[in-house]
């Protein structure tokens, strides 16, 4: 027991610094030099916006056209906003004499064809390499992305489909286009993602450091929503806000991430599977079913203990008396993933507390069989539900660490960090 307490009073003793703000989002693409091919659309107005965003997060942009690419935006808007030439004759030098398409290309982190027409895509996929465009991307060996923008029809053409699969078979990644009014009058699919899906694609590319490449991660996320008819529910008062920022950076960071997620107003980030869900039956459920092939768990949501014993199909009418509604324990999804994980599995579960923070979240460490508890309070104001901070303790059986207040963001770097040491 003396040794015990000895080992408690070292442990507790462990804090982690604060992360430097640069690796949660500004200047994330510092030093990286992303190339836009900007084609023949009406949607390559949008690309001035992404290249601006681009040089906010401190990137070196350079801008390709095709000639039909003018007709619709001006070189000029590219060169003022990125400081750099813009690129359309394919004979173009630059002052060290080198052949311009060469020398972008070697330079290249990233290479984003937005808007991409049927035509481009046809070429690219084909091989033919006769603007500056077409032959930059073919000399490339860096990421390479597409982002369709065209008509419906054109969209659905099986030959734009097969060519689409034959880039995706020689290693390029397809944006999906978003759906809505196109420029042509038509609704449907076709319509270029939105700026802020195209930096988040080219983010979860290049911005950080893969060092969970091959990791498959599923998290969940939110609150549950425990029906009690058609127009009452049980919940609480979870935002998802920090189980969406571990998939965020999860995701950035290059693992296969299922977001597992109750009702919430965020947008998952790009590269995110997910899967919404409702009641706590339903989260058991998707969960249970994905779990076993998992490397690392993520229990974030906050799943509701009751659900009403009996769902009453019709609205419950006000009567002058109180009223009291049975409720029933849900299904333990922590404990049933830690009862039946597989080896080599990582199990992380989290611990909201009022009070007794480090003696509860030990007691649910052993009781669920996890392998990391990330506890926190709702008690300070700043931490808990629906804000932007947090301030998490990372307990493991040796170990209790308590992180700093800082963003869930970089709470959710912490958190990451922790469990590829672990691994």
């Amino acid at each position: 027991m003396k040794e015990s307490n000895k080992i408690d009073n070292k442990i507790e003793r462990q804090t982690t610094p604060l992360p430097s703000r640069e690796g949660q989002g500004v200047g994330l693409l510092s030093g990286k030099t992303i190339v836009l091919g900007v084609t023949g659309s009406i949607a390559a107005y949008k690309i001035a916006n992404l290249a601006s965003m681009l040089v906010k997060q401190h990137a070196t942009v350079h801008v390709i056209m095709t000639k039909n690419a003018c007709n619709f935006i001006t070189p000029t808007t590219f060169e003022t906003l990125t400081g750099n030439k813009c690129l359309v004759d394919t004979f173009d030098r630059n002052f060290e004499f080198q052949v311009e398409h060469v020398a972008l290309a070697k330079r290249a982190n990233l290479f984003l064809v937005a808007p991409a027409s049927a035509n481009v895509i046809g070429k690219i996929s084909s091989g033919i390499c006769d603007d500056m465009l077409t032959t930059t991307i073919f000399a490339t060996k860096a990421p390479k992305l597409i982002a369709p923008a065209m008509n419906t029809n054109m969209w659905e053409n099986p030959i734009l489909q097969d060519n689409l699969k034959k880039l995706e078979h020689y290693g390029y990644s397809i944006i999906q286009p978003a759906s809505g009014r196109l420029a042509c009058g038509d609704t449907g699919s076709g319509k270029m993602p939105s700026e802020e899906t195209l930096l988040q694609h080219i983010m979860v590319a290049v911005a950080r450091e893969k060092d969970m490449k091959g990791k498959r991660v599923l998290i969940t996320a939110g609150p549950t929503q425990e029906s009690i008819d058609p127009v009452r529910y049980i919940t609480n008062h979870s935002s998802g806000k920090m189980g969406y920022a571990i998939a965020k950076m999860a995701a950035l960071r290059g693992a296969e991430v299922t977001l597992v997620s109750g009702p919430v107003n965020i947008q998952a980030y790009a590269g995110i599977n997910v899967v919404d869900i409702e009641s706590a039956a339903d989260m058991y459920r998707e969960v249970t079913e994905r779990s076993s092939d998992k490397d690392i768990i993520i229990m974030c949501s906050a799943v509701a203990d009751y659900t009403p014993a009996n769902y009453s199909s019709q609205k419950m009418k006000k009567k002058d008396d109180d009223l009291s509604i049975p409720l029933t324990r849900t299904q333990d999804i922590l404990k049933y993933l830690g009862e039946h994980k597989p080896q080599g599995q990582m199990l992380v579960g989290f611990s909201m507390e009022t009070e007794n923070l480090i003696e509860n979240s030990r007691a649910k460490l052993t009781k669920k069989n996890a392998d990391l508890i990330c506890a926190n309070t709702i008690a300070k104001g700043v931490t808990g539900f629906a804000v932007d901070t947090n301030q998490v303790t990372l307990i493991s059986q040796s170990m209790v660490k308590e992180l700093p207040l800082c963003s869930k963001e970089e709470t959710a770097d912490l958190i990451l960090n922790e469990i590829i040491n672990s691994l």
